[in-house]
């Protein structure tokens, strides 16, 4: 049997919803507001939406998260705790670190107001090195990369273009397809 490659695995551009990287920060709110309704009545529905540039290329994703991270009034949060629970540090001990930089000094809906305006292209990071696999790479490669980077998902290129995108919860399935097979 042939051993699976990211392209066997990957979920196509075209399953995914897109939004203009000039879009503001409410549009991808109610773009993401949908798909999670979609979601809801289609499991395989993805929640996150791609971000295309002026020429239709893709160049970033956004999800929930992102635009919750947004609200923060600060821009950057303290640390990521689940990061850095791997070193001790629990949420309760970064809590009073929070509260002392009065992280939300104005009203929820004000800083929502603001937030509404950005436009998405401000939001979208640079996908670093380790947020790219190559379609024809192994899927051992992929569980690295995942795990190594904590990404639930990667993009997947095929010479310098993407073409996909390799969801965690597709590499666990097939890891469980070949438990089972083993019968471990």
């Amino acid at each position: 049997m042939k051993e699976k490659i990211v392209a066997d695995v990957m979920r196509p551009l075209s399953e995914y919803r897109t939004i203009s990287a000039e879009s503001n920060l409410f549009q991808a709110a109610q773009a993401l507001d949908l798909v999670q309704k979609e979601f809801e009545h289609h499991p395989q529905v993805h929640k996150v939406l791609l971000i295309s540039d002026e020429h239709g290329e893709i160049v970033g994703k956004i999800s929930q998260l992102d635009v919750l991270r947004v609200l923060e009034p600060k821009s950057k949060p303290i640390g990521k705790s689940g990061s850095l629970s791997r070193f001790g540090v629990s949420s309760r001990y970064l809590k009073p670190m929070v509260e002392q930089c009065k992280f939300w000094e104005k009203p929820l809906v004000d800083i929502c107001k603001d937030a509404g305006k950005l436009k998405v292209r401000r939001l979208i990071h640079e996908p670093l090195e380790g947020e790219f696999v190559e379609a024809d790479a192994s899927l051992a490669e992929a569980i690295h990369q995942l795990a190594l980077e904590h990404h639930q998902s990667l993009l997947v290129t095929q010479r310098g273009k993407i073409v996909g995108v390799l969801r965690q919860s597709d590499i666990f399935k097939e890891v469980f397809e070949m438990l089972v097979t083993c019968e471990l």
